[in-house]
C-alpha cells in the first residue's frame, strides 16, 4: 500500500480560488437573495473539501471598492479534526465576510459611486493569481490551481487593461478561469478569460438551482474534465475598451507602438505620446477634394 506522502498531489488534488461577488449594488435588485445565494456558495465549498483531504480553498470577496482574503482552509482555525466540516467553515468565513462588507460599504460612503456600479474584479483576479504564484513558488509539488469567478455585477469598462493582463497572466502559467456569470446580460469580460485561458463559461437558467449548476459543473478536478462534457459557449464578445472614455466599442484605432485602443482618431497617443497619422476617412475626403479639383488626362 503506497504512502501518504507518495499520494500528495496527485492529479485530482485542486486548488479552488473563488471570487466571490458581494456588490450590493447587484444584490439589491437580484431575484436570488444575497443568503440563499451564500447557502450555495457555502455547500459547494464543503463538498469541494470533503471530496479530497489534500484540496484547499480559497475565497476572495469582491466589492465594490476593495477585494480581500477571507477565507483559507489550509490556515483556517480549527483545521485539525474540523477540517472539511460545515460548522467551521461558515463560522469562519461568515466572520470575515461580514468585516469585509462593512469595510467595503464604509469605502464606499467616503467616496462616490460614479459610472457603472461593477465589482473590482480586477484586483480579485490579481489577488488569486498572486496566492498561485506563491504557491508554485513553494516547492515542485503543489496543488493544481483552478480560478471560479461567482459573479453577478456587470462589467466595468475601466478595468478592461488590468482584466486583460490577468487573463492572459493566467494562460501563461496554465491556470483556467471558471465563470459563473448571475447577472441578466452575459459578462464580455468572464467569457474571455474563460475562451482564451481553457475553462468553463455558464449563465444558470435558473438562479435558484445554482447548488446543482455548481456541483455538476464546477466541482470536478482538472484531470476528470477530460472525461465530461461540459458546457461550452455557443458565442464569445470579444470587443475592447477604449482607453480614452472607457467605453466598449466596435471598431476603433490603435497605437502601433504600445498597443492603447481610441474611439476616435487622436493626434498623440495619451500612452506613450506618439504621434499619429492622418485619420483614413480625413484622408478619404482629401483625395476626394483632390481629385474634383485636378483636370482629367485624356490620351
Amino acid at each position: 500500500m503506497a504512502s501518504v506522502p507518495s499520494k500528495l498531489y496527485a492529479d485530482d488534488v485542486s486548488l479552488l480560488m473563488v471570487l466571490l461577488d458581494t456588490n450590493p449594488f447587484f444584490w439589491s435588485s437580484s431575484p436570488l437573495p444575497f443568503s440563499k445565494y451564500l447557502s450555495h456558495v457555502l455547500t459547494f465549498l464543503n463538498s469541494i473539501l470533503l471530496l479530497n483531504q489534500l484540496n484547499q480553498v480559497v475565497v476572495i470577496a469582491t466589492g465594490y471598492s476593495s477585494c480581500n482574503y477571507i477565507y483559507d482552509s489550509a490556515s483556517a482555525p480549527g483545521q485539525g479534526s474540523d477540517q472539511g466540516r460545515m460548522p467551521a467553515l461558515c463560522s469562519h468565513l461568515l466572520k470575515k465576510l461580514e468585516e469585509f462588507v462593512a469595510k467595503d460599504e464604509q469605502l464606499l460612503k467616503e467616496g462616490s459611486a460614479e459610472g457603472i456600479p461593477s465589482s473590482l474584479l480586477s484586483g480579485s483576479l490579481s489577488m488569486a493569481l498572486c496566492y498561485i504564484q506563491k504557491v508554485f513558488r513553494s516547492g515542485p509539488q503543489h496543488p493544481h490551481p483552478r480560478i471560479l469567478c461567482l459573479q453577478g455585477s456587470s462589467d466595468g469598462p475601466e478595468q478592461y487593461v488590468a482584466i486583460m493582463n490577468a487573463i492572459f497572466s493566467a494562460k501563461r502559467s496554465m491556470v483556467p478561469i471558471d465563470s459563473c456569470y448571475m447577472g441578466s446580460n452575459n459578462s464580455a469580460f468572464l467569457q474571455q478569460a474563460s475562451y482564451i485561458t481553457g475553462g468553463v463559461y455558464l449563465k444558470p437558467q435558473q438562479p435558484d438551482g445554482l447548488l446543482q449548476y455548481l456541483t455538476t459543473v464546477f466541482a470536478t478536478d482538472l484531470h476528470s474534465r477530460a472525461f465530461l462534457q461540459l458546457p461550452k459557449s455557443a458565442g464569445v464578445d470579444f470587443r475592447a475598451s477604449c482607453f480614452c472614455h472607457k467605453k466598449t466599442i466596435d471598431t476603433g484605432y490603435i497605437c502601433s507602438v504600445c498597443l492603447p485602443i481610441f474611439c476616435k482618431h487622436h493626434k498623440k497617443c495619451s500612452t506613450c505620446g506618439s504621434v499619429f497619422g492622418q485619420a483614413q476617412s480625413e484622408v478619404a475626403s482629401t483625395n476626394k477634394k483632390r481629385k474634383s479639383s485636378e483636370p482629367l488626362l485624356v490620351s
